[in-house]
């Protein structure tokens, strides 16, 4: 069995303030994918770099405070792949491959446009050059599981209000049709919907801080696990953690019958 978590920590030093050490070794993760470490690696202690029992490969932000990726795992892996090559992308900290063998995991970060149409722009432009890594991934001969926050709630059934939420970044018509291209052209597949097609309220993944979002379960569903057709039809159990809060976002746990 194989069991892959994913979560945006919005700081790994205040989730980590908020438990998440403690929680980690229970939950007996062949891989924890993270994002949005806000930290160089500089500030990383060894119980952040190595918790129960993994190793973890990251890749920072150029910012300080600002956006990062990881990945832990219990084993050194073939090859790591930090970015995609595209200068500026890379200068946020967006994207982490690591090969273990015929696996490829990796941790992705895909920016948010809530803040500006300035940012918004930066977001379909990320769209736009993804894209066609994405397939080359697909194409790669790998099994390979992209987690992360996405930053689009692919369809109505994903987030609570999304009559209100429309012409809003994160649920915009472009940005949904950019996900079916993924799962309907490309070919990847969408693990938690496979094993959860009609989950409404249980799917999601993020809250607002704003009034009472979290308490009256008024969530967006942001955070998956995109994977290949041969790694997705191994997925048996896929579940979000809500029972301690480490974010804003909560930990989106997938069990494979895999042998990494």
């Amino acid at each position: 069995m194989l069991r892959i978590i994913s979560l945006n920590l919005n700081g790994i030093r205040s989730a980590c303030r908020k438990g998440l050490l403690d929680w980690l070794p229970a939950q007996n993760a062949d891989f924890v994918c993270v994002q949005e470490l806000k930290a160089q690696a500089g500030d990383l202690d060894d119980a952040m770099r190595a918790p129960a029992g993994m190793k973890g490969w990251f890749h920072h932000a150029e910012r300080k405070g600002y956006s990062g990726v990881g990945i832990y795992a219990r084993r050194d892996p073939d090859r790591v792949v930090e970015g995609l090559g595209i200068a500026d992308i890379d200068a946020e900290g967006r994207f982490l491959q690591l090969d273990f063998g015929k696996l490829s995991v990796v941790s992705l970060y895909l920016p948010s446009g809530s803040s500006s149409e300035e940012r918004q722009q930066v977001k379909f432009e990320f769209m736009d050059r993804f894209l066609p890594h994405m397939n080359q991934l697909y194409q790669s001969g790998q099994e390979v599981v992209v987690c992360g926050d996405w930053n689009i709630a692919h369809r109505e059934a994903d987030l609570k209000n999304w009559k209100s939420n429309q012409k809003n970044s994160g649920f915009l018509p472009e940005e949904r049709a950019w996900l079916t291209r993924l799962f309907d052209e490309q070919g990847w597949m969408d693990v938690y919907r496979r094993l959860h097609p009609d989950a409404t309220d249980a799917c999601y993944t993020w809250w607002s801080n704003r009034g009472q979002a979290w308490t009256k379960n008024v969530g967006w569903r942001l955070d998956y696990q995109i994977a290949t057709p041969g790694l997705a039809d191994a997925a048996r159990a896929a579940a979000v953690y809500k029972e301690q809060r480490f974010s804003d976002h909560a930990p989106l746990t997938v069990d494979y019958d895999w042998v990494p």
